[in-house]
Parts: C-alpha cells; sequence; structure tokens
C-alpha cells in the first residue's frame, strides 16, 4: 500500500476493549469497594473476578463477538456483570428497560437480531415472548428460574478459567442503545468499543472533572440508558457505583445513601432531581460531600433549577444528547448554574458544545442559520453513532452532510450557548403563528400552584391548530383554567395563550422519568376532554 503524499499509512484501528476498565480498577484498588447495593458489597477484585468468569462461561456456551445479548433486568450488580461480560467477549450488550411489556421486548429482540437473553427471574413472560419471536440459543436467569441456569451457577462454574479481551476495533459494535420510541418503532443505535472510550472520557472531563477512586456514585435511574454511560465513566476512575435497594425511587433512601457512603456524584432527570429537592429528607440527611448533580433527559425548568440550587448550591450540571450521541452534545456546567436571574444565567440554555463535538443549527435547506435564529440542532464529532442497526431508511433520514440530525429545534447564541426550542414534532402552528410548547411550559411553571404541566398542539376548524396545557397543582393549591390564562395572559404573546387547560392529578411517565407527550395527548383524548376547557379530570 503507498502512503498518501505527506502521510502515514494506517495500519489498524484496534482500540480499548471496555472491559479493560473494570480489570485496571482491580489491580489499582483491588480491595476497595467497587458496588454497594443494599447491604452487599463487591470490592473491585472480585467484580472484576464475577465478570471474568461470566465471560468465560458465556464463551462457552458458544457465544462469539459480535453476537447480540439481550438483558431483561432491573438494576443489580448481575446487570453491570453482564454488561462487562458481553464487551469482554466481543458480544453486543443489548438491554431493555425492564417496564417494557412482553411484545414490546420481543420487539426489541427481533429489531436486534439477539442470539441470548439474560433476564431476571420474574421476568418469564418476556422470556417466553423473546422465545417464540427469535429463538435464542442461549437463556440464562438472574436468580433461580425454570428458564435458563442461573448466572451466579455460571459464574461459580467458570471461576479462574481463562478469560481473555476480544480484540476489538473502534467501529466494533458493544452496546445497542435503544431510542425511546416515542415518536415511532424503537430503533436500536449501535454504539461502538472506540466511540464509547470517547463518550467516558468527555463525561469525566466536562462532566465530573477531577473524579477519581475516593468517588462515589448513587444510581437512581435503570442502568439500561443513560444510568449505564454514566457507571461506565465511573468503572473507568474507580470510584465506587451506589444502587438503591429496589427499582423504586425511595427518596428518604437516596438521602440516606447519600450521607453513608459520601456520594459525591450521581445522574438523573429533571423530574427526580425536583422529587429529591421538594422532599422533606433532604434536609433530614447530610448532603454536603456532593459535587456533581448531573442532570439530562430535558432541560430543566427555570423555577425547578433556582428551587434546586437553593437547596443543593451549586452542584448541578447538565448535559444535552441522545442516546445516539450518548449525551455527548452540550453541557452546563456547575459555574454557570446560577439562582438568581441576570446576564450570567443564562435562562433556558443547556449549555455549550461538549469536547471535540461540534453543533450547527440549521435551517431545512442544510444550512447553518444565523446566531439566535432558530432551526434544527445538528451534532459531529466522535460521540456520534455508528448508526441504526439493519436500518438504512432511518440512517438516511438521520444524516445529512455528515451531521446527525437531533430533531430537536433551537438557536444558538453569538457566544455559542444552545437553547432548545423543542422537538420538531411538537411544534404546533396556529393561525400562522409557529408555537413552541417549551416557551410556554417555562411560563406556566413560575405560578406558585403549578407542580408540572405540559403544552401541545390539537386540532381547530379554524386556528388549525391550538393549544392545551394539561396541569398538575402542587399539593392544597386550587386554581381553575379561567384564573391561570388570565395571570398568563401580560407573560406571553397572546396568540401562544393555550385555549383549553386541563388538571390532572398526575402525568405519564416514561420508565425514565420524562413526561411521555403522546401518552398524555392518548389519556386526554381518552377522557373525552379535548371539547371541553378548564374542568378538573
Amino acid at each position: 500500500m503507498q502512503a498518501p503524499r505527506g502521510g502515514v499509512v494506517p495500519i489498524s484501528k484496534r482500540v480499548m476493549n471496555l472491559a479493560h476498565m473494570p480489570r485496571a480498577a482491580a489491580r489499582r484498588h483491588g480491595d476497595e469497594p467497587a458496588l454497594i447495593w443494599g447491604e452487599q458489597q463487591w470490592t473491585w477484585a472480585q467484580f472484576e473476578s464475577r465478570i471474568a468468569a461470566l465471560a468465560a462461561g458465556l464463551a462457552a456456551l458458544g457465544l462469539a463477538k459480535g453476537e447480540r445479548v439481550l438483558v431483561q433486568s432491573r438494576n443489580c450488580n448481575q446487570m453491570l456483570e453482564a454488561m462487562f461480560a458481553c464487551f469482554r467477549i466481543g458480544a453486543v450488550y443489548v438491554p431493555t428497560n425492564f417496564r417494557q411489556t412482553p411484545d414490546e421486548v420481543a420487539g426489541l429482540a427481533r429489531t436486534a437480531g439477539v442470539t441470548a437473553m439474560i433476564s431476571q427471574q420474574e421476568f418469564a413472560g418476556h422470556v417466553a415472548a423473546v422465545r417464540a419471536a427469535v429463538a435464542p440459543r442461549v437463556i440464562l436467569a438472574i436468580g433461580e428460574a425454570g428458564f435458563g441456569e442461573d448466572v451466579d451457577a455460571v459464574i461459580a462454574r467458570h471461576r479462574g478459567d481463562p478469560s481473555p479481551l476480544a480484540d476489538v476495533e473502534h467501529d466494533d459494535p458493544c452496546w445497542f442503545f435503544f431510542t425511546s420510541g416515542t415518536t415511532g418503532k424503537p430503533k436500536a443505535a449501535v454504539l461502538t468499543h472506540g466511540q464509547m472510550g470517547f463518550v467516558v472520557t468527555s463525561h469525566l472531563c466536562d462532566l465530573m472533572p477531577a473524579t477519581t477512586h475516593r468517588d462515589a456514585s448513587l444510581v437512581l435511574a435503570p442502568l439500561s440508558h443513560g444510568a449505564g454511560v454514566h457507571a461506565l465513566a465511573q468503572v473507568a476512575r474507580g470510584a465506587r457505583t451506589v444502587m438503591l435497594a429496589s427499582d423504586r425511587l425511595d427518596v428518604e433512601e437516596a438521602w440516606s445513601l447519600v450521607e453513608r457512603w459520601r456520594i459525591t456524584n450521581m445522574f438523573t432527570v429533571p423530574t427526580i432531581v425536583k422529587l429529591l429537592v421538594e422532599h422533606p429528607a433532604v434536609d433530614r440527611y447530610d448532603h454536603g460531600s456532593l459535587r456533581y448533580v448531573i442532570y439530562a433527559g430535558a432541560p430543566m425548568y427555570r423555577e425547578d433549577q433556582k428551587r434546586a440550587l437553593a437547596k443543593l448550591g451549586k452542584v448541578l450540571v447538565q448535559y444535552f444528547g441522545l442516546g445516539e450521541v450518548t449525551g455527548n452534545i452540550t453541557v452546563l456546567p456547575s459555574e454557570w448554574h446560577e439562582a438568581e436571574d441576570g446576564p450570567r444565567a443564562r435562562i433556558g440554555t443547556c449549555g455549550f458544545e461538549r469536547t471535540a463535538m461540534q453543533v450547527s443549527i440549521q435551517g431545512d435547506d442544510g444550512h447553518e442559520v444565523p446566531p439566535g435564529e432558530t432551526g434544527e440542532i445538528c451534532v459531529c464529532g466522535p460521540a456520534v453513532f455508528a448508526g441504526y442497526f439493519d436500518n438504512p431508511e432511518a440512517n438516511e433520514k438521520a444524516f445529512r452532510n455528515g451531521w446527525f440530525r437531533t430533531g430537536d429545534l433551537g438557536h444558538m447564541d453569538a457566544q455559542g450557548f444552545v437553547y432548545i426550542t423543542g422537538r420538531a414534532s411538537d411544534m404546533y402552528i396556529s393561525g400562522g403563528s409557529n408555537i413552541h410548547p417549551r416557551e410556554v411550559e417555562e411560563k406556566l411553571l413560575t405560578h406558585p400552584a403549578i407542580q408540572e404541566c405540559a403544552v401541545f398542539g390539537v386540532p381547530d376548524p379554524t386556528w388549525g391548530e391550538v393549544g392545551v396545557a394539561v396541569c398538575v397543582l402542587r399539593e392544597g393549591q386550587e386554581l381553575d383554567a379561567t384564573s391561570l390564562l388570565a395571570w398568563l395572559g401580560d407573560k406571553i404573546t397572546r396568540y401562544k395563550l393555550p385555549r383549553r387547560v386541563e388538571f390532572w392529578d398526575s402525568l405519564p411517565k416514561s420508565g425514565y422519568g420524562k413526561l411521555v407527550k403522546k401518552d398524555i395527548r392518548a389519556e386526554l383524548s381518552r377522557r373525552d376532554t379535548i371539547a371541553g376547557s378548564g374542568r378538573r379530570a
């Protein structure tokens, strides 16, 4: 092969296998705690030993590099061990949201073309559905179950067996990260060893600088998605990971663990931050060890941000990203979170570009728009995924001129701070004017009686679409639609005012704590309230 003029011939794209991270942590910090779950603890040496044995067991069962292993599980030590065991043999880790139905998980198994499944014992119905859909040749159980051998038994049998790291290159898949599917059928985003190595480095650089083996992280969300990526960064630094005793968020338990284990960082979503800071337990436990309360999945409403800063201090860190970019689009560090409104507060921003990433706000023609002008948020850089598995049509739509199209609308100011207006699919047009629900929601949440809300457009014979606001009141508060709209009237342009308001006891959320507007819309339709206005549902 002839070298290009003035350059070198590329020899190899080999990269670190992600399973090297727990191995390296065990070498340096073998006797220190790696994982804590309830009253159980595993040192780094024990954690690594279990991963190696499980990897040897998977290989003995005939699983090979490139095969997809579906994992249906609540948070537990075996889930993390399965992730690294898959990486170790070069297989692809395919975690699901454990709250999904058997039919939904069977659909994910078909999409991913899985050949193996690891499932907690209580999900026998999910195992049966996956068996009927794709007939995986290997099925293991977490716990004693009738559908497969217990993972712990496999680990015990292969303890001490040779378990080398598989050779991997930059573009070798390691994780299928399912999109939420809120706008259609879930797609499997292909994350690779090289890409995820960069993501881990970027998380440590941009979100949790100076993290070391003396730090501790509290898991508050399912490890199948963003919390699992966050855990990778802890392993890379030898920092301990602490899990709640169950999959249900117990705020009292969470704050007690922060105090007990001197938690320094946690990853969560805005709705959970809101629950944490508004619960009386926040004042009963010492949370002075916290340095980084990292939230993602959606921007935090300004009023919630203020309350969190007042209660916790300047520890909030926001990042914006999608599964396809594993969070690596923008960051708003703690120093840029201000409790008081003012120029430095940058109200509404999701931050500036992550290290080595580039953001471009583009119009429909693919050209970049000037600062302050709304367009689609597009991104390029080493955190962008390799594409959707076996879905060329989706890949064609997702990329344009090398830019990944997020589907989010927003603008960038002259200093490079990005502001999300909303999903392109959320925007509605009323009387010829574009309306972005988030702007209206931000204003609604400044009302002292409003706990949470969602705004979206519905068909209207006169205006094309009109806005509907569904609100949840704070405990002990009373409010009617007429009073709320009158209060809102001098805070936003008249054409942006919702035409209808509903008050509910709660709003539907995803398994990761995010509001799901399609579910809210479906529930509103089911209650037959679209034609009404302002009565409590």
